[in-house]
């Protein structure tokens, strides 16, 4: 009898006699589990791998999302602005949310085109897994490719707004400085934060099957806290009287820390706290860390049950 029959036959008699457990067994005839979770190191280098299928993957599915529509892939761009021109007459001209910052229409924007990244990107990575649930359980492959396809599904669309708001920022009348060439900075450590963000919800996502119903006012309340609409220090200091460190954790919040900074590199007029910028690279370091960590660890369970 081979050695697999052995195993087989022995497991059957200790299942059924309660002497020896199976782990046990699998241990002593050199068994593994079918899908076991590699070690973290491994599991990184079985990412980088498949690098090919998830930018593959990611761009088929943008090409796909628009096609049977008329417009197309211009809706990319639309969305974005559509929403900002409501945002626009109901919060800048209605509410009085303008106040006195200096050119409303590019401040709305670039917070509107930014979180707009970061909010799609975590909707997104939150279906990742349990969207994609007769994949996982055909293939074997790092399930972490998903949300990290989706992410970057989410960044190649980011590439063509920005493109957008550049042109419209420029018709406001704001003049190109050296401080433009930082942004391939904020938005690269934004995407960092966002893989962290979207591998995060993805194991959420796969285990809690309420969270995509929950996923829309979560995202709106932070919509409404990371100043995408108001001057976070003229409303919440200057206005409403509040005190500083009020303000500093609002800015602190890293939607908002993205924001602001693309904001003070854009707009010549709008200086951000330099605060800003340590949490920008605090939270992209810290997300992106986290998230795979987190994600690694219960990657046997995706596609269970």
């Amino acid at each position: 009898m081979s050695q697999p029959e052995s195993a087989v036959a022995d497991a059957q008699a200790g299942g059924r006699s309660g002497q020896e457990p199976l782990a046990k067994l699998a241990k002593r005839y050199g068994l593994r589990r079918a899908i076991a979770r590699p070690r973290f190191p491994v599991y990184m280098r079985q990412l980088w791998e498949r690098r090919h299928f998830i930018l593959t993957y990611a761009t088929s599915r943008n090409v796909s999302k628009y096609s049977s529509s008329a417009l197309g892939q211009l809706w990319q761009v639309l969305t974005p602005l559509l929403n900002a021109a409501i945002y626009y007459v109901m919060f800048g001209l209605i509410l009085g949310g303008k106040g006195n910052v200096h050119n409303y229409v590019a401040f709305l924007l670039t917070g509107m085109f930014v979180f707009t990244y970061t909010q799609r990107t975590v909707t997104a990575g939150a279906k990742s897994i349990s969207g994609n649930l007769s994949m996982i359980r055909a293939l074997h492959f790092p399930r972490a490719a998903l949300p990290l396809a989706y992410t970057i599904q989410e960044l190649q669309q980011l590439v063509i707004s920005m493109g957008v708001l550049v042109v419209i920022v420029l018709f406001t009348g704001e003049v190109p400085t050296l401080m433009w060439l930082m942004m391939p900075v904020v938005l690269l450590l934004q995407t960092l934060f966002n893989v962290g963000a979207g591998l995060v919800m993805a194991r959420m996502g796969a285990s809690m099957r309420d969270l995509n119903q929950l996923l829309p006012f979560i995202t709106r309340t932070w919509l409404y806290a990371s100043g995408v609409f108001f001057s976070i220090q003229e409303k919440v200091v200057e206005s409403a009287g509040l005190p500083q460190w009020v303000a500093n954790v609002m800015y602190l919040n890293p939607a908002a820390s993205y924001i602001e900074w693309m904001r003070d590199i854009l707009i010549e007029k709008h200086p951000a706290p330099p605060m800003v910028w340590m949490s920008c690279v605090f939270w992209a370091v810290f997300a992106l860390g986290f998230g795979f960590w987190y994600f690694w660890r219960a990657e046997e369970r995706y596609g269970r049950g």
